[in-house]
């Protein structure tokens, strides 16, 4: 059983993640400030309802950003503390890759986009292919809004952490060439967090827990 964290975008989750892919169980946050006090709770939560021990943990898998600079912070923070003590191995998942998995239809192009600040996006682009999944054809970037108009020049499936504020935003500066995801397939899930992460779980391949770090992409914001 893998543990999946999202604490990259405004909304964190949890999940518990089979190794046939099943989905255990799912935990999402109310989008708000300052809840990150809530993740301990909210993980004994699950595991009291699963009726499982912390220590059935296999692995864990943890969204790395980019995306909000707190909750990156207290995600990683959080797994890296949790399997130095269960002694089980860290696994990070680009919240974009992840978030794009979540269009499971094939032979699409899709654009996740996160909220950077007011007026700038992180983003990136995947081809969804059959049979082999996500293929990444841009690397992750911040563009501001102005300039979302000359960065793309062939129609891409949106999804994003904010419907109400980024869908309007990306049609307005896109037009045709912005297809969105329906509403209900947006915020990034921890559940599509540990599909990708239960991948290289079942390969072997983890991170090593020391060297774990955040994906920022720029500096912080300065109050």
């Amino acid at each position: 059983m893998l543990l999946a964290i999202n604490t990259s975008t405004q909304q964190f989750g949890l999940a518990f993640i089979n190794e046939d892919g099943t989905v255990s169980a799912e935990y999402l946050m109310p989008r708000e400030k300052g809840h990150f006090g809530a993740f301990m709770p909210a993980l004994d939560f699950l595991l009291k309802k699963l009726k499982v021990s912390i220590h059935d943990i296999q692995a864990i898998c943890v969204a790395i950003g980019p995306g909000s600079f707190t909750g990156l912070r207290v995600g990683i923070a959080a797994a890296k503390g949790l399997c130095h003590a269960l002694s089980i191995p860290v696994i990070g998942v680009s919240s974009l890759e992840a978030m794009a998995s979540q269009i499971p239809c094939p032979e699409l192009t899709v654009t996740p986009v996160i909220y950077s600040r007011k007026d700038e996006f992180f983003l990136a682009q995947f081809h969804i292919e059959e049979g082999r999944g996500l293929i990444r054809i841009m690397d992750d970037a911040a563009v501001r809004h102005r300039d979302l108009a000359s960065a793309f020049g062939r129609p891409s499936v949106f999804i994003g952490n904010d419907f109400t504020s980024q869908a309007s935003v990306i049609k307005n500066s896109l037009g045709t060439l912005a297809r969105l995801a329906p509403a209900h397939f947006w915020n990034l899930k921890a559940s599509a967090v540990g599909a990708l992460g239960l991948i290289r779980f079942i390969a072997g391949d983890f991170d090593v827990l020391e060297a774990l770090e955040p994906i920022y992409h720029r500096p912080a914001d300065i109050r």
